[in-house]
């Protein structure tokens, strides 16, 4: 096989030793998505997320009728809010009370959802967040311009954080851009297709989680080594869980995960194992099996035995394990960048989160 692409070496020059495992012990809040094990922390922040729900509700809300129903839609579809979490999260690091907190998890949410509201027309989906996408309810139109709007409402609402913090959202912006553009229009004629994946990973996904992180931290007044270190760590997190839905995508049993198996195979959205399995075939030391299992990820995939025959196959196949291994590898790096971060919660639930993206891919 092809050497798997490892992460950047962390900036801190902390060791990327294996973080503490999860504890199965953890309170409610902490199914707002991130292993918060400390309960009075985990209150605190899941009083302050119920505040980001009722300013992200005034965010969206519009005297036009039409404006007021597609904005609010993806919005009370509800959503785990991670994004918003995490910079709560973060905002632990200094001051978690300190003015602009919560309009800067409003702002990430925003973000977010605005994103989704394009890519859902780009990518025809039909469903988001367990109800019809904004673009089959009103049409591709107004879903476009409902996602602008509320990316003009983020980028309102930053102002009032500060030219630091409007600086990171138009580069983060920018990234995303980025991202779902060479998503798009793939690699160029001889461009290694696995790198260019990954960027398209950090641009496109990984950025908001960074700029998520950064900007709880940057607002809450932490030292700047610690806004760094967040900002690093949410870059290759972000990386690890798309690398770990790769695997889902294979190898998940459907009723565990809540991820339908083959999704991306039967649309051949271009994933990590599969880039491998080209980046091998493309070697010249491929078996004759590899390059008639490329061959069967390339075609017809719509019924449902062809599918089923080409996941098991992929399933048994070396580059699912590497998938595995690189997953692992970025949340690792993920962890290791929270060097500069004070022992305690916050840098413990962190941790954790990358130690479950790592076991989630294994």
């Amino acid at each position: 096989m092809t050497s798997v692409p490892l992460p950047p070496q962390t900036t801190t020059g902390a060791s990327a030793s294996a973080p503490p495992a999860v504890p199965t012990n953890l309170p409610d809040p902490t199914a707002l998505g991130l292993p918060i094990t400390d309960p009075e922390l985990a209150s605190r922040l899941a009083e302050r997320l119920t505040g980001v729900d009722d300013a992200l509700s005034e965010a969206v809300a519009s005297a036009d009728k039409l404006a007021d129903g597609a904005s609010r839609h993806l919005i009370d579809a509800g959503g785990k809010r991670f994004r918003p979490l995490l910079t709560l999260l973060t905002g632990e690091l200094g001051d978690g009370t300190a003015p602009g907190i919560v309009d800067a998890a409003v702002v990430v949410e925003l973000t977010q959802v605005a994103s989704l509201y394009h890519d859902d027309v780009m990518d025809s989906a039909p469903m988001r967040r367990g109800a019809p996408s904004a673009h089959m309810v009103w049409g591709n139109s107004v879903a476009i311009l409902v996602g602008d709007m509320l990316f003009a409402r983020a980028s309102a609402r930053v102002a009032e954080l500060g030219p630091e913090a409007v600086i990171l959202q138009s580069k983060t912006f920018e990234r995303m851009c980025l991202g779902q553009l060479h998503e798009t229009m793939g690699p160029d004629a001889g461009e290694d297709q696995v790198a260019h994946y990954l960027q398209v990973l950090s641009d496109k996904t990984a950025s908001l989680l960074s700029a998520s992180a950064r900007l709880g931290a940057m607002i809450a007044g932490a030292p700047k080594d610690q806004i760094e270190a967040v900002g690093a760590y949410g870059e290759k997190v972000g990386v690890a869980f798309q690398l770990a839905d790769d695997v889902l995508d294979v190898a998940s049993s459907g009723e565990t995960s809540g991820k339908t198996p083959g999704t991306d195979l039967r649309e051949h959205v271009p994933t990590m194992p599969v880039l491998l399995l080209r980046q091998h075939v493309a070697s010249g030391v491929a078996t004759d099996e590899d390059r008639d299992l490329l061959a069967a990820l390339d075609g017809d995939l719509s019924a449902d035995e062809a599918l089923n025959a080409a996941l098991e196959r992929l399933r048994a196949h070396a580059v699912l394990a590497d998938t595995r291994e690189l997953a692992v590898q970025w949340a690792r790096a993920a962890s290791a960048e929270l060097a500069p971060l004070p022992e305690g919660p916050v840098k413990e639930s962190l941790e954790q989160f990358a130690q479950a993206l790592a076991d989630r891919a294994v």
